[in-house]
């Protein structure tokens, strides 16, 4: 049994805690085995409860893994909005903020970073999934909205924010990857994500 095993089960739960639990044994079991190797009697061993209590939150694997993206894209969101606490309206340094953030969760949560945007089969079909996700851009062009002085709609905004997101994005996967240790060596993100900003910003 791993320490996380040990921890949750003899944590237990609270009364009407159980979907939390839950949700929490299935985000360590994709963090240490991925989403595809995720039963649902691992995470009950995991959460320290029956196997037919899952099904009182949800109906299947599938749901479960669901909330668990959800989750994660919900405390990324809270996390980039306490990132910007302090920083001034308007500057490029909370766009860029709002990006070391993305990357800060996906390589402290790769799995579920993964799991996040394996947006295919039901995950495409899950209308929670999708209008997080819309949020979480929502927040990336509001910022950029305030930087240029543009309607946060307009085409040039949405083209901004899709560049920052697209770089930040694939920056974060090239980093769980490895690949930017192996090429890159030290590199240091975070004067990488100001010049960014600043650059696309200014586009």
């Amino acid at each position: 049994m791993t320490t996380s095993e040990t921890t949750l089960s003899k944590r237990g739960y609270h009364h009407g805690d159980l979907r939390a639990v839950l949700v929490e044994a299935t985000r360590r079991l994709v963090e240490e085995n991925g989403p595809d190797h995720v039963s649902i009697a691992a995470a009950c061993r995991l959460a320290g409860v029956s196997t037919a209590a899952p099904y009182k939150h949800f109906r299947d694997k599938t749901e479960m893994l669901n909330a668990v993206a959800l989750d994660g894209m919900e405390r990324q969101r809270l996390q980039m909005f306490a990132a910007l606490e302090g920083i001034p309206e308007g500057s490029p340094d909370r766009v860029a903020a709002l990006g070391r953030v993305y990357v800060t969760f996906a390589v402290a949560e790769p799995g579920v970073f993964r799991l996040m945007f394996a947006l295919s089969g039901e995950h495409a079909d899950e209308p929670a999934l999708m209008e997080k996700g819309e949020e979480v851009f929502g927040l990336v062009k509001r910022e950029v909205a305030r930087c240029t002085g543009e309607d946060e709609e307009s085409d040039a905004v949405e083209r901004r924010a899709f560049a920052l997101w697209s770089f930040v994005h694939g920056l974060s996967f090239l980093t769980i990857d490895g690949k930017i240790a192996k090429m890159c060596g030290d590199l240091e993100v975070e004067p990488l994500l100001a010049d960014i900003a600043r650059r696309v910003l200014a586009a």
